[in-house]
């Protein structure tokens, strides 16, 4: 890292100092992204999805023939492509080359090549510095897979969301999704860039047998301990299957 992009992220850190940062991790399918959303709510927060913005950039490095297993080809095409994230209903939204790819970060093809483009060195040292210029602004609820380990390693406010893997696989079918999860898990924990792992002073939170709202609600009571105020639910048991 050059001594300009040290200092840059030295600034991004401090920036934690002023504004707060919930992390919340997990596998795919376990709710984290549900709960991360109506958390932010209830906090009045910005939710920004991790994973989407990797998704994106899988998406547009597939529609331009670009084997997701090729490194240096991706690597090369970071340093042309134009990478913006900013906020749309106090929600994080990535624009790949002036284009939303929103519709897309769910197809077959995105869900099968993600954990492979993300494993991609340069694009997690790309975006995990996108993620973190957020913080300069904003209070955050941020999920994903390694955000309480790596991208805000220092924040106090962290969660590790889990579900039985039949359970999970259940959520999938549910959402129409037919990637394969054990080969997700596997691939997103054996990385050797920024693996899926538990950070070590993280809360972790079995979610297989409660709805969004119990998740957040226990999620609320451990942060109201540590002095954060959180608002009551906005809607109706909403359930997770």
């Amino acid at each position: 890292m050059t001594a300009q992009k040290q200092a840059r992220s030295n600034c991004e850190m401090r920036a934690q100092d002023r504004h707060i940062v919930i992390a919340i991790d997990g596998p795919a399918a376990s709710g984290k992204s549900s709960v991360a959303r109506e958390l932010a709510g209830r906090l009045g927060f910005v939710y920004v999805n991790s994973g989407a913005m990797y998704r994106a950039v899988t998406w547009d490095i597939l529609r331009r023939g670009i084997d997701p297993r090729d490194h240096a080809r991706i690597d090369n095409y970071l340093k042309r492509a134009r990478i913006v994230c900013d906020l749309q209903n106090n929600e994080s939204r990535i624009l790949i080359n002036d284009i939303d790819p929103a519709e897309h970060l769910r197809d077959d093809n995105v869900n099968n090549s993600v954990s492979l483009v993300s494993s991609v060195l340069r694009l997690r040292q790309i975006l995990v510095e996108k993620m973190r210029y957020y913080v300069r602004d904003y209070d955050l609820v941020m999920e994903g897979r390694d955000i309480g380990s790596v991208v805000f390693p220092d924040t106090p406010f962290k969660f590790y969301i889990d579900a039985l893997p039949d359970v999970r696989l259940r959520r999938r079918a549910a959402e129409g999704q037919r990637d394969e999860i054990a080969n997700r898990d596997h691939a997103d924990s054996s990385r050797r860039a920024s693996p899926l792992v538990i950070a070590k002073d993280a809360e972790v939170i079995d979610t297989s047998n409660l709805s969004i709202q119990g998740v957040v609600s226990k999620i609320a009571a451990r942060l109201r301990k540590k002095g954060l105020r959180v608002a009551g639910p906005r809607e109706a048991r909403q359930p997770l299957l």
